[in-house]
């Protein structure tokens, strides 16, 4: 277990990494990742029972994350190889011809950690409903995460997942919005509208928990919060406020950095704010 100390110098390199492996690739998808990076890493390192020596794709025996916003690879591709699932230099491979990073997820090349490829938006959360019900089969007790976007959650598929998983008592599932407001095309209310998202989960049968997803004390807290409602019939929704392009002035807060990448100027302005606490790849 990492203190909230150790947690925050740990995020600042996850961003470092995620700012240097855009710009190398000159592509990718930097804003997404900053916002969900405190919260991937709060989970790998004080939240999920998993072991990277003794991991198996079929995820027997330990806790199961599944990405579903398959574009913010960059942040779970840092965590993967900082907690040891494979070398941290070979972060430096990401998106080029053969390597086992792909822009998204895949699982064609076996790269430890990813258990399945992520699809379309909207996919990942059906996909982690059907491994939470291979483990309740198995009598399995351990847990399913999966992350999923709120500008995501406007896809259709999100919502009949939602449907199912209490409909089928899907109680050991927990998901995790990451809840930054923007997407693509602009502000996610300006979009299409997620209205009140509490109450939409809600209302479909979810257990739901709000959090500050930048906090690690709060982000533990609602984790152990959400963790404690597992189990009790209802698939647990965690929604957990955060900031596009976080750790970066010129990034934060707008969906300009959503898929675009710095160029060196701007990456070795970005790396100026956040400071070496690991060693660089």
């Amino acid at each position: 277990m990492a203190s909230t100390e150790e947690l925050k110098r740990i995020s600042v390199q996850v961003r470092r990494d995620i700012i240097r492996m855009v710009t190398a690739a000159k592509s990718g998808h930097p804003g997404g990742s900053m916002s969900s990076a405190d919260i991937l890493t709060a989970l790998y390192y004080n939240v999920m029972e998993h072991n990277p020596s003794t991991w198996t794709r079929d995820g027997k025996g330990q806790d199961v994350f599944i990405l579903s916003a398959g574009h913010l690879s960059p942040a779970y591709y840092s965590v993967l190889a900082r907690c040891g699932y494979f070398p941290v230099s070979e972060l430096g491979t990401f998106r080029k011809l053969g390597t086992r990073l792909q822009g998204h997820p895949s699982v064609v090349r076996g790269l430890p950690g990813i258990t399945q490829a992520s699809g379309s938006l909207g996919q990942g959360l059906s996909a982690a409903e059907g491994v939470a019900l291979g483990k309740k089969l198995d009598n399995d007790g351990h847990l399913v995460y999966v992350l999923v976007g709120d500008g995501e959650c406007e896809e259709g598929q999100i919502w009949e997942a939602a449907m199912f998983a209490p409909h089928h008592g899907i109680d050991n599932l927990i998901a995790i919005t990451d809840w930054n407001g923007q997407q693509i095309d602009g502000h996610v209310d300006k979009i299409a509208g997620l209205g009140d998202l509490r109450s939409k989960w809600e209302a479909f049968g979810w257990s739901v928990v709000e959090g500050n997803g930048h906090d690690f004390d709060d982000i533990l807290r609602a984790f152990a919060e959400a963790r404690s409602m597992t189990g009790k019939g209802k698939p647990v929704m965690m929604l957990m406020k955060t900031v596009m392009g976080d750790g970066v002035d010129f990034m934060a807060g707008t969906n300009k950095w959503h898929g675009k990448a710095p160029d060196q100027e701007q990456c070795d302005k970005a790396l100026s704010q956040l400071e070496e606490t690991l060693g660089d790849y």
